[in-house]
């Protein structure tokens, strides 16, 4: 898709975000990329804190670059602490990030990383330091769900956290199904703790994460929405993990079954699948 297969569109707050043409959806709705960033990502996770306490280098895997706001949103949150970040995003293009580079000034959250950007498109990576922060950003250009698959995903270094911001399943399912979710899982290292959020809230997300082998909890609000979901492989790195009500409900849930092809569709749970979250341990404790 070239870059005429966006634009920008201006929010209910004032603030300006890149719409796609194509899937129909905009990026970072009602409340614009930089207050959305910072809430879900750059707080939720505890960014600061963990950054604070960290040696040696601490990896943020970014899945669904976009037009880079998650990124540079957590480094202009980050700026002014020591540390090394290293980012790892992943997109199946680079033209919404072209396009923003077209729109600094609408957009807002670009100004002072052109440079970073514009070499991370045209380099496939970049170095630099920003305020006390030094920073490398590699961006892998690919269908995500098949190089997730490959064996060259062994390669990449294990995250401390994923920036999960794909386009919805309705627009693509690809991008949540239990196979997928199932091998992010595999690909973290058990000894490095790591947290996942994402927009959605809904079941047959929690589902999925938890059948993938995530512990997941109510994540915090943003936007329109009064709750989002965060996943992770400890239970430390959640304030509200989901309990027993939670589970009761899922059973009189429509729409819990996860999605095992890319195929969107809606269904109550399996019985078999319901048994496997009774016997997932957070439910066991």
């Amino acid at each position: 898709m070239s870059a005429t297969g966006y634009r920008i569109v201006k929010l209910a707050n004032g603030s300006h975000s890149v719409h796609s043409l194509a899937h129909h959806e905009t990026f970072h709705p009602v409340v614009g990329p930089m207050v959305e960033a910072e809430s879900l990502y750059l707080r939720q996770l505890r960014l600061a804190e963990r950054l604070k306490k960290h040696t040696g280098e601490f990896v943020i895997w970014d899945v669904g670059l976009g037009a880079a706001a998650n990124v540079v949103t957590v480094l202009r949150g980050l700026r002014d602490q020591p540390g090394h970040l290293r980012f790892l995003s992943f997109d199946h293009t680079p033209e919404p990030l072209a396009f923003a580079l077209q729109h600094v000034e609408e957009l807002g959250y670009l100004e002072g990383y052109e440079a970073a950007a514009q070499t991370l498109l045209r380099e496939g990576k970049t170095r630099f330091t920003t305020g006390a922060l030094t920073v490398d950003w590699e961006l892998q250009l690919a269908d995500f769900p098949s190089l997730l698959a490959s064996s060259a995903a062994e390669l990449f270094p294990r995250p401390h956290a994923i920036m999960f911001d794909a386009f919805s399943p309705a627009r693509n399912p690809a991008m949540w199904t239990l196979p997928l979710f199932t091998r992010l899982f595999q690909l973290l290292d058990p000894a490095r703790p790591c947290a996942l959020p994402t927009y959605s809230r809904s079941t047959i997300l929690r589902v999925t994460l938890l059948l993938a082998g995530f512990f997941v909890g109510a994540g915090h609000p943003t936007g329109e929405k009064e709750e989002t979901t965060i996943a992770a492989n400890t239970l430390a790195l959640l304030e509200e993990p989901l309990g027993l009500r939670w589970l009761e409900r899922v059973k009189r849930s429509a729409s819990a079954e996860p999605l095992h092809e890319p195929i969107y569709r809606q269904a109550p749970l399996s019985a078999a699948a319901f048994e496997a979250l009774r016997q997932h341990p957070q439910f066991r404790q």
